[in-house]
């Protein structure tokens, strides 16, 4: 993707927005934008809260491709990010909006892999489905990790998909790949 300078500080500017709208906190003056991406182009996304400094996540969730513009998605998965289930006993607050960061990682288009070996750890993220279930990394989670591919695969069984840690081998197993364009951090306000 090659996303300008000038959509991205939109798509950030848009998605704290949503994130502290939904807070109860101020609105801010969002920048308007005739890019086709960020207007009216469909598109898969993830938006990510993490602490300042030591990056801890504080809260992640996305929307793979809906059919809905993107600007549509983001505002979604901005307001989502505050219930991330992982999140619910420590939910984020008000008070704790100057200590966050926010990340948006927009998703480029799935494409089944030939195998569930089949993918390049650092530079694509997976969506893996399997008997109703399915689950995803990002590629920031190969990269922030070290995790190999068959490592990559064996979490995202037991902690996504909550089935046994080889059941990415399964024949009915599908693995589809992706790429991501990163955009952020940077402070929600």
């Amino acid at each position: 993707m090659n996303i300008s300078p000038q959509t991205q500080q939109a798509i950030l500017a848009l998605t704290a927005d949503a994130v502290t709208r939904r807070l109860g906190g101020n609105p801010r003056p969002l920048p308007t934008l005739n890019d086709p991406l960020f207007s009216g182009q469909t598109a898969g996304c993830f938006v990510s809260l993490h602490r300042k400094g030591n990056h801890a996540l504080r809260g992640c969730v996305g929307l793979l491709q809906t059919g809905k513009a993107l600007r549509e998605v983001l505002v979604s998965a901005a307001e989502s990010v505050l219930g991330d289930p992982r999140f619910l006993t420590q939910p984020i607050t008000r008070n704790e909006l100057p200590e966050l960061e926010i990340e948006v990682t927009l998703l480029g288009p799935m494409e089944k892999a030939k195998s569930p070996m089949d993918f390049e750890p650092l530079q694509r993220g997976i969506y893996l489905t399997l008997q109703g279930r399915s689950g995803l990394f990002l590629p920031q989670v190969a990269r922030e990790t070290g995790w190999t591919r068959q490592q990559l695969l064996t979490r995202l069984c037991t902690e996504k998909l909550g089935v046994s840690e080889n059941a990415w081998s399964d024949p009915a197993a599908i693995l589809h790949t992706f790429t991501a364009e990163v955009i952020g951090p940077t402070p929600v306000i």
